[in-house]
């Protein structure tokens, strides 16, 4: 099916009667967007707290039904349910609605029935790990390319609201997508999709590996020009395997190593392109050097990779790919050098919430004093620490379920010191840094990438971040 042809005509939306389930931006969103073409909307949520009735006053205002404290029953006489990203496909709402026949979907799915006829295509994104950042870099290239672009999805501004603003806003979408909004969006076409990495995450809500992997997947279904993977995660060239795509489509990997053809990779340091070059067999084309890519770490790399070949996809040339990389800025709490004090960097990796990110974070540095910890969500910790083992100057451990992390050191590297710290109050990451500079020597890096969530000691990775660099911060001033 073409990507221009699974759309439905604005006006269609009036009448409509819509139930959106979950009070938070993307439903919000997906709530006015249909409110404003004429749809009957009821939004549902089990939440009932001062937020959620200062929010259902303000959609009240506006002619939408809002009903809070019950996310079950289906409001009679409902056509179509939209959801937020997050609900599980076992909500008793969506049962209810299988039971009298009706869809449940996404805003992702709303926001590509709502584009018109000449709407910008999509160049998507998604992967277990380094899905905003990637997202980012190739809004980068692209505006560096001259192109009216905006990085959206699961990221930036809502979907729903960016497609509303008309086809001729924009020239193209990098779009990030979450394993959640992809499995709620059976109808979208990307131009182009890469999955960057598959590690098990959310299993809870997909049910399996497998249905995960699935979801992650159907980012591939209908491509048209190219399907981008990561050459070292075979499961990702499976999907493209599996993909029913347009004819003509082609499969691109992309590596760290040296690049066959139809491949981005790396040869003496230099970004190159055997893909999107005539006589790919032979050529290749020079993008951009490892020192333009920030930071310059092998994970981080790999990103530039997959940003660089769906880029290239849609025509952009070379030039803009090193220049887009060049501008690019990474957000807060990933992989950000914070200081050096006495001869040791200190890097806030905060946003390694899992133990595949924390892999990746582990692999960029040589000698490493590691701070980890937090609620592991259920993950094991043996082959995170088997792998780094040998990079280990010595580990700090914070949080709930430390003793989990601990564990798997005296299993796999018994070797290493450990120091455990039981504190859980304001101060405690301020310990967990005097701690890691006792053990750094002059050369080490002290990685705070905690393979865990933040939220037993923290509001979010991003205060867990700041507590660290603030830490780090107080470190120096006190360093003679």
């Amino acid at each position: 099916m073409g990507s221009q042809e699974v759309t439905t005509p604005q006006d269609s939306w009036n009448g409509k009667h819509i139930t959106v389930a979950g009070l938070g931006v993307s439903g919000v969103s997906a709530a006015r967007a249909l409110a404003g073409l004429g749809a009957s909307v009821t939004v549902v949520d089990g939440g009932d707290s001062e937020t959620h009735r200062e929010k259902a006053a303000l959609l009240a205002d506006e002619g939408i039904a809002v009903r809070l404290g019950d996310a079950e029953t289906l409001p009679e006489g409902t056509e179509l349910v939209v959801t937020s990203p997050g609900w599980k496909p076992s909500s008793p709402l969506f049962a209810a609605a299988a039971a009298k026949g009706v869809d449940v979907v996404g805003d992702v799915e709303i926001a590509w029935r709502l584009r018109g006829p000449d709407a910008a295509p999509w160049l998507a994104i998604t992967g277990t790990n380094g899905k905003t950042t990637t997202t980012q870099m190739l809004a980068s290239i692209l505006e560096a390319a001259g192109l009216r672009t905006a990085a959206v999805g699961n990221i930036g501004t809502p979907i729903v609201d960016v497609v509303l603003e008309g086809d001729d806003a924009y020239d193209v979408f990098a779009v990030e997508l979450s394993s959640y909004q992809l499995h709620w969006a059976p109808s979208l076409r990307a131009h182009s999709g890469a999955v960057l990495n598959l590690a098990p995450d959310h299993l809870d809500w997909h049910g399996s590996m497998e249905a995960y992997a699935a979801d992650k997947g159907r980012i591939y279904e209908g491509n048209q020009v190219a399907c981008v993977y990561n050459v070292a995660d075979k499961a990702t060239e499976d999907l493209v395997r599996e993909a029913d795509v347009e004819e003509g489509c082609r499969a691109i990997g992309f590596t760290l190593g040296t690049p066959g053809p139809s491949e981005l990779g790396v040869v003496d340091g230099i970004l190159v392109d055997r893909a999107f070059v005539e006589n790919r067999q032979k050529n290749a084309q020079e993008l951009a050097e490892i020192s333009d890519v920030n930071p310059p770490a092998p994970h981080n790399i790999a990103n530039a990779l997959a940003a660089a070949a769906l880029a290239r996809a849609f025509g952009v040339e070379p030039q803009a790919v090193r220049e887009g990389l060049r501008n690019f800025t990474p957000d807060a709490h990933r992989i950000a050098h914070v200081a050096d004090v006495d001869g040791v960097a200190y890097v806030d990796d905060s946003k390694a919430t899992n133990t595949h990110a924390t892999q990746a974070s582990l692999a960029a540095y040589e000698s490493i004093v590691w701070i980890a910890g937090g609620l592991a969500k259920g993950a094991t910790f043996d082959e995170l620490v088997t792998g780094a083992a040998k990079r280990l100057r010595g580990v700090v451990l914070i949080g709930q379920d430390r003793a989990l992390i601990r564990e798997a050191l005296e299993r796999h590297a018994p070797e290493v010191p450990v120091v455990d710290l039981e504190r859980t109050d304001t101060g405690a990451m301020s310990a967990a840094v005097q701690e890691a500079a006792r053990l750094a020597r002059p050369g080490d890096t002290v990685l705070m990438a905690p393979a865990c969530a933040s939220m037993d000691m923290f509001t979010n990775y991003n205060k867990r971040g700041e507590a660290f660099a603030a830490a780090v911060r107080e470190l120096g001033a006190t360093s003679v």
